[in-house]
């Protein structure tokens, strides 16, 4: 006879960590959190975009764009909650607030919802997990990818292929064959935006795009991409969720600008509780799960231990645990 298996969701509530009423109202969704922190959002980025302005031409010009682009990079996290239908109870808010961030960030959003959907299933599963972040071999290799280049390399070489109706075999492994139509034209409406965008730009002779949207947002794209490697770099490639996944303590503007993606176990213990009650059920799971209480810079020490030999590598973890 097989063993069952029980999910860690399952396992927690087996265990009385976590009760199925306690769980019932984590899960109970409303568009008020999402549409206080999102008029909070507006306010932040027209008060950034307003310092931009009054800076050109002066020394705080260059470093604004930067404070902007931090903001920018982070509506990447609004557009996570909306993909997974956490972030308002509304579900067309969802997709149109979804489709307008992955519009600023270049990241088509029925796109990511399938690729994220595969990260869910398979976290830290080498070769089944899309998302997924390999600890880097070395500090050149640590480098590049906090740089940002390899991430355009693939997103903008992912879009324009798309566009052209063609799929690279991970695509095809989670993006179902009857949806990859309606993919294409999202690439090409997507496109077409930003052509339009552009165009625009060009015949009535303002550069605001480029000043306000797209150098901040290459500006910003490092301290995203530092931001996701604490997730799970450094943890063991293998299925057990109290292991694979890192939850970071972090500051309360770093908390809002995240969406309280920092509570990331938790998420991925469940992740169809929104994000305004994570760091409820952070207080239930925060004995069984990976916790980094040193915030983005303690999880970025464990990582460089690691690659610099100071510490047994967790990609070498795997084998002894499948």
């Amino acid at each position: 006879m097989s063993k069952t298996v029980l999910t860690p969701l399952t396992q927690v509530l087996n265990d009385g960590i976590l009760t199925r009423t306690e769980l019932k109202a984590f899960m109970r969704r409303s568009n008020g959190p999402a549409l206080r922190n999102l008029a909070a959002w507006v306010v932040l980025l027209c008060s950034t975009t307003a310092l931009i302005y009054v800076t050109k031409n002066t020394l705080w010009f260059w470093p604004m764009m930067f404070v902007q682009g931090i903001i920018i990079v982070h509506h990447f996290s609004l557009q996570h909650e909306c993909v997974h239908y956490t972030a308002f109870k509304t579900r067309w808010l969802n997709n149109l607030i979804g489709n307008i961030c992955g519009v600023i960030i270049i990241l088509p959003h029925q796109y990511f919802r399938y690729e994220h959907c595969d990260h869910h299933t398979y976290t830290q599963v080498p070769g089944q997990d899309p998302e997924l972040i390999e600890l880097p071999k070395s500090i050149t290799e640590y480098l590049a990818y906090l740089s940002a280049v390899p991430y355009w390399r693939v997103k903008f070489g992912s879009i324009f292929r798309n566009a052209a109706g063609i799929f690279n075999d991970a695509e095809r492994s989670f993006i179902p064959s009857d949806v990859r139509p309606s993919l294409v034209w999202e690439a090409r409406t997507y496109l077409l935006v930003y052509c339009l965008i552009g165009v625009s730009s060009v015949l009535a002779g303002w550069t605001g795009a480029l000043w306000y949207w797209l150098i901040p947002l290459f500006l910003g794209e490092p301290v995203m991409r530092f931001i996701r490697m604490t997730e799970h770099v450094g943890k063991p490639a293998i299925k057990s969720m109290k292991e694979n996944t890192r939850t970071t303590y972090v500051f309360r503007p770093a908390q809002f600008l995240c969406w309280n993606m920092n509570y990331h176990a938790e998420h991925h213990y469940a992740s169809s509780v929104p994000f305004h009650a994570l760091p409820s059920l952070h207080e239930k799971l925060k004995t069984v799960i990976s916790v980094e209480p040193h915030g983005y810079w303690g999880a970025h020490v464990d990582i460089l231990e690691q690659l610099l030999g100071k510490r047994k590598r967790a990609d070498q973890i795997r084998e002894t645990n499948e």
